[in-house]
């Protein structure tokens, strides 16, 4: 019996809806960019399976760290006891992070580490004796699938079965390009409406909605008028960190920085699950106290895994070598060379190239729904000619490892180029 069939017996796919759903595929081997099935089909992994793997499947650099950390210590609980590899990733990552982020608070994955932030921007209020417990967020956000992040998501069918249960969430406009006026002024007003605590955002490109970009300069302005009113910015990270902006992270192209961000995805190149919060030492401090209940009770069982915490350094050395580097800046200009090829296409609306992210929007008399046809013989399509794409309504993005060979970048080109011209 194949993986796929054994696969269907027993078990229960994320954002999957069995009934309709194709087979899944059984992936049994992956070197570099590419990935193979259990019927030796050869796939590109032209998005870096969910954005989490910039350094290659199976990269060995990532693997000897983890190797020698499984030999050496393994794993050891977090409260009360502290170990090299925390401290050594601690170290190396504030070096490039924001300067005014100060403490790290480790967790497992994206969501968590939102939760995490939320959490913290709710007590620190609270430790304080101020009642503020609305949070403002923008429309069509997506910030993870635990609660609270759940609530500062604005991506409905994903929350729909859940609303009246969640904390209260202002949904203010996306300030693209045109509209930054408009969400300005949402942003004031929900401000001066409710008691808010904090706003958090994607910083520069909102991935989930389809890769929709914004500029530096306007969430700039949005993250000056919170400071202004007191209200907490929370960065999320998760998407855009490590290198997939061109920069270390977006919050690199501002000139204001927020209070927190949210860390995790590409921060053990695709090996352990492993999220990271990190705070200013203002926020710190708010729960720095004689009083035990002002502490901040949120953990988990695998908090700071030394074997993650090696996997994360060896990512962090990975990413500033020349060569990755180099590595970035290539597939940045291979994406905006087809920018320029594809943009006047007459089935294209728009384009967006931000680092190594790259998407187009095809045109469409409606608006196609997030998992409608239109999506799905996408997909298909580019799975039977062995590209991993998975676009979002009429949205097609590519977001690579960094290290596929441009060889390989022309195939993933060449599959969405004949994409569009059989819808």
């Amino acid at each position: 019996m194949s993986l796929t069939n054994r696969d269907q017996q027993h078990l229960w796919h994320p954002y999957t809806q069995h009934k309709t759903a194709s087979p899944s595929i059984a992936i049994v081997r992956g070197e570099g960019a590419l990935l193979w099935d259990e019927n030796n089909k050869v796939y590109i992994d032209a998005i870096a399976s969910w954005w989490v793997n910039p350094f290659g499947h199976s990269n060995r650099f990532i693997a000897d760290a983890i190797y020698h950390q499984l030999t050496t210590l393994e794993h050891v609980l977090f409260g009360g006891f502290t170990h090299e590899p925390a401290i050594v990733l601690a170290e190396k990552l504030l070096e490039i992070l924001p300067s005014n982020q100060k403490k790290i608070f480790f967790s497992d994955n994206g969501s968590t580490a939102v939760e995490v932030a939320i959490k913290v921007a709710l007590q620190y209020f609270y430790n304080k004796g101020e009642k503020k417990t609305t949070l403002i967020a923008f429309e069509n956000a997506f910030h993870g699938d635990t609660f609270a992040a759940m609530a500062a998501s604005g991506i409905s069918f994903y929350t729909e079965a859940f609303q009246g249960m969640f904390i209260d969430v202002v949904r203010i406009p996306v300030p693209v390009k045109g509209q930054e006026q408009l969400s300005y002024a949402a942003l004031q007003q929900a401000i001066a409406d409710h008691n808010v605590a904090g706003f958090i955002f994607e910083p520069l490109v909102q991935g989930a909605a389809g890769m929709v970009m914004y500029s530096a300069e306007a969430l700039d302005q949005m993250i000056r008028v919170c400071n202004q009113n007191h209200v907490l910015t929370i960065a999320d990270e998760v998407m855009t960190g490590f290198g997939k902006t061109g920069r270390n992270f977006a919050c690199d192209f501002l000139q204001t920085q927020p209070d927190m961000l949210c860390l995790s995805k590409a921060l053990t190149g695709g090996t352990i699950p492993m999220a990271i919060t990190t705070f200013t030492q203002e926020l710190f401090d708010g729960f720095y106290s004689d009083d035990i209940n002002k502490a901040l009770f949120h953990g988990h069982t695998f908090t700071a895994n030394p074997t993650g915490c090696a996997a994360a350094i060896a990512s962090l050395t990975l990413l500033q070598t020349d060569e990755m580097q180099n590595n970035i800046a290539r597939v940045h200009q291979s994406h905006l060379a087809f920018e320029k090829h594809i943009q006047n296409h007459p089935k294209v609306s728009t384009t967006r190239v931000l680092g190594v992210i790259f998407a187009l929007e095809i045109k469409t008399e409606s608006q196609e729904s997030y998992y409608g046809d239109l999506r799905n013989k996408l997909y298909h399509y580019f799975i039977e000619n062995g590209i991993i794409i998975r676009p979002v309504g009429n949205i097609i993005y590519i977001l690579p490892p960094y290290i596929i060979t441009e060889e390989q970048l022309k195939k993933v080109y060449e599959a969405v180029e004949n994409a569009i011209e059989i819808v």
